[in-house]
């Protein structure tokens, strides 16, 4: 989807809030290497065709501990970082970077190895942003205190 704006420069990392999942202030990394983006989940389950999951976990500042139930979701084939394939959830909703909102799909996977709970990947950058690897936290620098 092509907006009618022109792309915003955006750095290798920042930080974004998540309205729909109730997380405000969480650091992203921005994977031009990536399609897909996604975020740090755990106790990912299906029940009764409804996917339930927590994001991050109780070490993360912006671990809520609320699970989210969620009606419409997919399964989707991810290639990670290592080549190795992974057969991931898919949810859809909404990011909100430089004061605007943006609809996004993330899968849920494990990340509390990496260093940033969220990866954001092409697909969602695409058209929207143009990322400047020599500068960081441009959105979070616009945001009113």
């Amino acid at each position: 989807m092509k907006t009618t704006s022109s792309p915003i420069i955006i750095g290798r990392c920042d930080v974004a809030d998540f309205p729909l999942l109730a997380i405000k202030d969480i650091a992203i990394k921005i994977d031009t290497g990536a399609y897909t983006s996604s975020i740090h989940c755990k106790d990912i389950q299906v029940k009764e065709n409804k996917l339930h999951c927590v994001f991050l976990d109780p070490e993360h500042p912006e671990y809520n501990g609320k699970s989210f139930v969620f009606d419409q979701f997919k399964q989707k084939k991810v290639k990670s970082s290592n080549g190795q394939v992974q057969l991931r959830y898919l949810i859809k909703t909404r990011i909100r970077l430089f004061e605007q909102e943006y609809p996004i799909e993330l899968t849920l996977s494990d990340r509390e190895e990496m260093n940033f709970p969220i990866l954001i990947g092409r697909k969602f950058l695409t058209h929207r942003f143009i990322v400047d690897v020599s500068k960081e936290n441009l959105s979070k620098l616009n945001k009113p205190h």
